[in-house]
């Protein structure tokens, strides 16, 4: 084996792809970082076992990686999005707070340094909220097998070693895991997407449209179908006339006054908002994040959660 430097920096050299990989599986920015630590320190401690003649580093950090976040998994409950675990709600009815519900969180873009050449094997499409989100409605295991040969493109083979399966098992639950990724509607949200200066230019005509209010102005941003959720608020629902209702009633509740300030997350373009509040200075309000297509901004992910706050170092207060 290596020296302890050398190994210690090769294991370093994948640690943002490990922690995509954990974030696939766990849905928790804090969860995937502290199992990312556990799997370099298993690693660590099994350095002298390690064959490269059986596996490479990498497919042998995977494995470690993927059994410690189905050990974490075992008796935990799925971390949704309210689309995927309630039925549509009315735009202006009253606001439900989702009770012990855990939800999917996003990922800060910083944490992977995505763009980095060293990021570039991270497949970008497969940390989009969305899809991350229906990964959720799999079991842990049918989750794994879907990552490890769909995203990581591992031979069935190898997927089966990694899990200490058979070849069988992992096709039996590749199958199941498609079929209800695809009852979810997002596999084709992965084929083509715009580049990420249009994505921006859809976020920032968004940005400038919500500073003024302007309800019209957000409409001609957003698709006929935009889907719009709001956790630790079970509400959410569809469609341009919902989401003018919706906005309506937040610019009239929280006031006309806002600063943004631009977020990247999971891959996709976001800010966060303050609102004004008495004293007049800028208060943290919620972070959003866009799923945006050809057509405009499909769906709108909008966060109030201090774990999430704080995984993006966001201060609490701006000066206006």
């Amino acid at each position: 084996m290596t020296s302890t430097g050398d190994f210690e920096a090769l294991v370093q050299r994948y640690r943002p792809e490990l922690l995509a990989h954990c974030y696939r599986m766990l849905g928790s920015v804090h969860d995937a970082e502290e199992l990312v630590q556990e799997t370099c320190l298993r690693a660590w401690r099994a350095r002298d076992r390690y064959d490269p003649s059986r596996a490479s580093l990498r497919t042998w950090l995977y494995r470690i990686a993927t059994n410690a976040c189905l050990t974490a998994l075992d008796g935990l409950g799925r971390r949704p999005m309210p689309s995927g675990l309630v039925t549509e709600s009315e735009p202006l009815g009253p606001l439900v707070h989702g009770g012990e519900a855990t939800w999917l969180q996003p990922l800060p873009d910083s944490l992977l340094g995505l763009g980095a050449p060293a990021t570039a094997v991270i497949d970008r499409g497969s940390l989009r909220l969305a899809f991350v989100a229906a990964l959720q409605l799999l079991s842990p295991r049918e989750r794994a097998v879907l990552i490890l040969r769909d995203v990581l493109d591992y031979p069935a083979a190898e997927a089966a070693d990694i899990l200490e399966t058979s070849v069988a098992a992992v096709n039996s639950s590749l199958q199941r895991a498609r079929a209800r990724i695809r009852a979810a509607g997002v596999l084709q949200e992965q084929v083509a997407e715009p580049s990420d200066a249009e994505q921006r230019s859809w976020v920032d005509r968004y940005m400038a449209a919500f500073v003024r209010a302007d309800i019209q102005g957000l409409l001609q941003v957003v698709t006929e179908d935009v889907l719009m959720e709001m956790p630790p608020m079970v509400n959410w629902f569809t469609g341009r006339e919902n989401y003018a209702s919706f906005m309506g009633w937040v610019f009239a509740k929280a006031g006309k006054a806002w600063r943004l300030l631009p977020v990247r997350a999971n891959g996709q373009v976001g800010f966060a908002a303050y609102r004004r509040g008495d004293a007049g200075v800028f208060e943290l309000h919620t972070l959003q994040v866009f799923t945006v297509t050809a057509g405009g901004i499909s769906r709108v992910s909008v966060f109030q959660d201090a774990d999430v706050f704080a995984a993006f170092g966001l201060a609490q207060k701006v000066d206006g």
